[in-house]
């Protein structure tokens, strides 16, 4: 029997009162987390939810002792009741043996980034059995074994193989089931999962919040759930607590905190969430009558295949298969499916970033021509990428830091030769109204931005030159849901201003709902079926969009999707 089965479900085990975590910084001080309080209960699923810098994993990482140096908790208990014996955590050394003794054998977590997290240079068994030798005092015969047997809890293939692998040689969804197993080693009384499924496309999310569910239950673990994703809080969360400015403003059961908001805070967020579910009214009407601006055929991208050295052909691996669509102006297509099905290949297959294999990409600039991108010699190319922009996932890694605001928007302009001196700050200046920043900022530096303006910053640099199509490729994956929402009013209307047309790269079925008139869906390469984001989000004709559709969290308590969804087999 688990130590677990012995408690009491619903029973507390842990206790926080009155936190607060300051940050000395070089040039003040920072109130990360003030006065925050909470329980956690065997059995149950406390989310704490809130946007990037509310303060969620700091508190988090708070309860194990291993917040940044930097920080100073100032006041506050964490209070660990261990059969029946309770320890306030803040009175431990963080390098103490009784805290480590906690971490990992009382208290699990599980990290957001698992490819950052685990060791790239030992096996995933080695990783695991040095956790349970450390914490259960067990001989290497006895932890390989355990280990194989947490693997097989995990629901991994041929546990005992896949244990003398290495990180590099999971999937994403794989790695984060290893770092699971790892959580889970030493039979912890709570589990800690810092945004566990961030990373993840949502069918394999699903299948990842399905294991956890089953084993917190199975061992009758308390959980703390840390996530800016109110459909992943709807479908696993027993009670919610949501932070703002590093305070929680309100807390209470699931079902109370999505259908009686009392915080304007809380229905802020809810807003924007139910909104990208509801869609938004984006369709350009009558395309089909229309000559497509774009048109795609037969693209194919094979990886290796080549001859090698031995005369032995290597192994070919085919990234997109002979996909075809068109593109109308002002009509925003979005193409979705999971990690690895040749989204982001496609489309930097179009820009020509990478070489296509096979097929032809067509491109109609609106005064009667066509040009065949695939032939098109080095010059045609700087031609062509005036007319198609792309705008990045990343607003924090896609700007130069060294750059100042007007020379990243101006870019484009001062290369071309299209506007210089003053005529160019002109345009960054109209740019910057466009995409609702104040033209003063123009001289200040990327970092004095938030995650929402940045992207703003990139957009602003995507239409310098007055493109005809922009390429989004997972565009508004990095931010809070209420960014995410303005980002996306944002981008509708400068299509309609512009009369743009849009490639929308995503794996977040929601937005995709919200922003595009059409969607592609994507499979091992080939698109399985494509039409209105209404057909497909609703009615979907072929096995793998129902699987992919029934897998995306549903914002509502009262109907969770995911317990009656669709799984796919190949």
């Amino acid at each position: 029997m688990a130590r677990n089965e012995q408690q009491k479900v619903d029973d507390p085990v842990l206790e926080v009162n009155d936190l607060s975590i300051d940050f000395h910084l070089r040039t003040h001080i920072l109130h990360a987390v003030r006065n925050v309080g909470f329980t956690l209960h065997r059995g149950r699923t406390l989310a704490l939810v809130g946007e990037s810098g509310s303060g969620k994993s700091v508190t988090a990482r708070a309860l194990l002792r291993i917040i940044d140096s930097a920080a100073r908790v100032t006041s506050g208990t964490i209070t660990l009741d261990t059969d029946g014996k309770k320890t306030d955590l803040n009175t431990l050394g963080e390098n103490s043996k009784e805290i480590r003794a906690i971490r990992g054998g009382r208290i699990g977590l599980i990290f957001q980034e698992p490819m950052s997290s685990l060791s790239p240079v030992h096996t995933i068994g080695s990783q695991i059995i040095e956790a349970l030798r450390l914490h259960r005092n067990m001989d290497k015969a006895s932890a390989k074994q355990e280990t194989i047997e947490l693997l097989r809890q995990v629901e991994i293939p041929d546990p005992a193989a896949m244990a003398d692998r290495y990180t590099f040689e999971f999937s994403g969804g794989m790695r984060q089931r290893a770092m699971i197993a790892m959580a889970l080693a030493c039979d912890p009384d709570i589990l800690i999962a810092d945004e566990p499924t961030t990373a993840l496309d949502v069918t394999t999310q699903a299948e990842i919040l399905d294991l956890i569910k089953r084993l917190q239950v199975s061992r009758g673990m308390a959980m703390l759930l840390i996530t800016h994703d109110l459909g992943v809080v709807a479908e696993v969360a027993d009670e919610v607590a949501v932070m703002r400015f590093g305070r929680i403003v309100e807390t209470g059961p699931v079902d109370d905190i999505f259908h009686a908001p009392q915080h304007a805070y809380t229905k802020d967020l809810l807003g924007s969430t139910v909104r990208l579910e509801k869609g938004a009214t984006t369709s350009s009407g009558g395309t089909e009558k229309r000559q497509p601006v774009l048109s795609v055929r037969g693209l194919t991208k094979v990886f290796g295949g080549e001859t090698s050295w031995f005369g032995k052909g290597a192994y070919a691996l085919k990234a997109v298969d002979s996909a075809s669509f068109d593109l109308h102006a002002g009509e925003s297509l979005g193409i979705v499916g999971e990690s690895g099905s040749g989204k982001t290949t496609l489309g930097r297959l179009i820009l020509r970033t990478v070489e296509p294999t096979e097929g032809q990409v067509i491109y109609r600039p609106g005064d009667g021509s066509e040009t065949d991108v695939t032939r098109l010699d080095k010059q045609g190319m700087r031609n062509f990428h005036r007319h198609v922009r792309l705008v990045f996932q990343d607003p924090f890694s896609s700007l130069n830091p060294r750059m100042t605001v007007k020379q990243i928007v101006g870019d484009p302009l001062f290369v071309t030769g299209t506007a210089r001196g003053k005529a160019l700050e002109s345009r960054v200046g109209e740019l910057l109204e466009m995409v609702g920043l104040d033209p003063a900022a123009m001289e200040r530096y990327p970092h004095a931005f938030s995650g929402g303006q940045r992207q703003r910053i990139g957009i602003a640099r995507a239409l310098a030159l007055d493109p005809k199509i922009i390429i989004a490729d997972e565009a508004t994956s990095a931010l809070d849901v209420s960014i995410r929402a303005q980002i996306l009013d944002l981008l509708l209307e400068v299509r309609k201003r512009l009369n743009l047309s849009f490639i929308f790269i995503s794996h977040d079925i929601s937005v995709v709902r919200y922003f595009c008139d059409r969607v592609a869906v994507m499979h091992r390469g080939k698109i399985v079926e494509i039409g209105s984001a209404e057909q497909i989000c609703d009615a979907p004709k072929e096995d793998y969009t129902k699987a992919l559709i029934s897998a995306v969290p549903n914002p509502d308590p009262r109907n969770k999707r995911m317990l009656h969804r669709t799984r796919f087999t190949a």
